[in-house]
């Protein structure tokens, strides 16, 4: 096993990387005398991930496992917590899971060798008994029904279901009440066991560290063995249209809230997931961003606030275009929106526009590499799709006008767009 070392003088950076006998990745940036720690370590499994097979049975878990097996993970069989033993060492620990993949991890200032060694250890040794898994039913069933009246989490996976007619993707990473009854103790052993092998999973490290140190520590606590790498089952590939264009509904909110999306081309690895990304990025900075024209536009006759945003969202399997905020009239915005795309289709983008915004964006990703989680957890995600955002920066330079022109035309085209709409309830008489 070899540390390879990756300078990136353009941003001040330096990479150690290895890949340790048992698989995992590790991932370490060095930075000689700050105080702070960050420590992530992240398993390519998440709620997406529900068909897989194990000791030559095939599985189809519930809905919500993957968000299931976070909570538990903390408790340990002596019947403390890691949560408290890490608190008490003076780290900041916590964890989530998403669509793709779950992450545990931590800051802090003071003995991070040991709280390093917790992490480790408390991921990788699971502790469960029946009675623990069924007491933990209540506290999620609780957290499942809180996400039910969130006007949020409605639009969002409202869109979901419009643009995938199947795939997983389209549940909720915490599952339903009903849902997650049907999980068991073994359940959460089988997942763990396929999903949290060293070699499906990666350790990223930010602050004054040793990458030596770093791969002698998971080395002496993680098993040894190199397990097969899982691959999860999404289903049938996606028509790359929309399952439904419009969708509606109505809750307890002051003003119509909105999404627009549109899925990207699916299944790119490396550089080539990377720039697709970039381009993406880039491409809906210029075409609907805080300086756009359309933006401006829609801003200055009140059709759009400050709450307008947008996204590239790419997990398990799927990358998604998300646009939205809050308006009045949402379907004037995609009538507007899908106006911009025809003209930047057929004019381009301003080269004096284009340079500007490349900048910004520039600028925006050297800021947020002042962020140590930030840093960590892109490096993990990263990772997990064959690429380091570190050689995002070069890679920038290279996205021309014409290839996020491009990308409007194609991938943003009328077809390939839907709306998804929360309204307010109307009061009753």
């Amino acid at each position: 096993m070899k540390i390879q070392k990756l300078d990136y003088p353009g941003i001040g950076e330096t990479l150690y990387s290895a890949v340790l006998d048992n698989g995992l990745e590790v991932r370490v940036v060095p930075k000689k005398d700050y105080s702070t720690f960050y420590a992530a370590f992240a398993a390519n499994y998440g709620g997406a991930c529900r068909r897989f097979t194990v000791d030559g049975r095939e599985l189809d878990t519930p809905a919500g496992v993957a968000h299931y097996l976070e909570h538990k993970m903390f408790d340990l069989p002596n019947g403390d917590s890691a949560l408290n033993i890490l608190s008490a060492n003076g780290a900041d620990p916590n964890a989530f899971t998403s669509s793709g993949i779950t992450c545990y991890y931590f800051q802090c200032t003071q003995g991070f060798e040991e709280n390093l060694r917790m992490l480790l250890h408390f991921v990788s040794t699971p502790y469960f008994t029946d009675e623990t898994v069924q007491k933990e039913q209540g506290i999620i069933a609780q957290e499942i029904r809180m996400g039910e009246d969130n006007p949020g989490l409605a639009i969002y996976y409202n869109l979901l279901k419009m643009l995938y007619a199947h795939h997983p993707i389209r549940d909720r990473v915490a599952g339903t009440v009903e849902s997650i009854a049907d999980i068991t103790a073994e359940t959460l052993y089988d997942c763990h066991r396929v999903f949290y092998a060293p070699s499906n999973m990666v350790l990223c490290v930010e602050g004054n560290v040793d990458p030596e140190t770093i791969v002698q520590i998971a080395e002496e606590v993680l098993p040894k063995e190199k397990a097969p790498v899982p691959a999860a089952d999404f289903g049938p590939a996606e028509d790359i249209l929309p399952a439904e264009r419009f969708h509606t509904e109505a809750m307890e909110v002051s003003a119509p809230q909105f999404l627009i999306g549109a899925k990207l081309t699916p299944g790119l690895t490396g550089t080539q997931a990377q720039r697709q990304r970039l381009v993406a990025a880039l491409a809906l900075r210029m075409l609907c961003g805080s300086s756009s024209p359309f933006f401006t536009r829609l801003y200055a006759d009140g059709t759009l606030n400050n709450d307008f945003d947008y996204e590239v969202d790419a997990s398990a399997g799927t990358i998604t275009v998300i646009i939205g905020g809050e308006s009045k009239v949402p379907e004037r915005v995609l009538d507007e929106l899908s106006a911009e795309i025809a003209r930047v289709a057929a004019e381009g983008f301003n080269e004096a526009y284009f340079t500007r915004s490349k900048r910004a964006s520039l600028g925006a990703r050297l800021r947020a590499l002042e962020d140590f989680d930030n840093v960590c957890v892109s490096l993990a995600m990263d990772c997990f799709d064959g690429y380091c955002s570190f050689d995002s920066y070069k890679l920038l330079e290279e996205i021309s006008a014409e290839d996020c022109r491009l990308f409007v035309a194609e991938s943003l085209a009328p077809e390939r767009l839907a709306l998804s709409v929360i309204t307010p309830k109307e009061a009753k008489a």
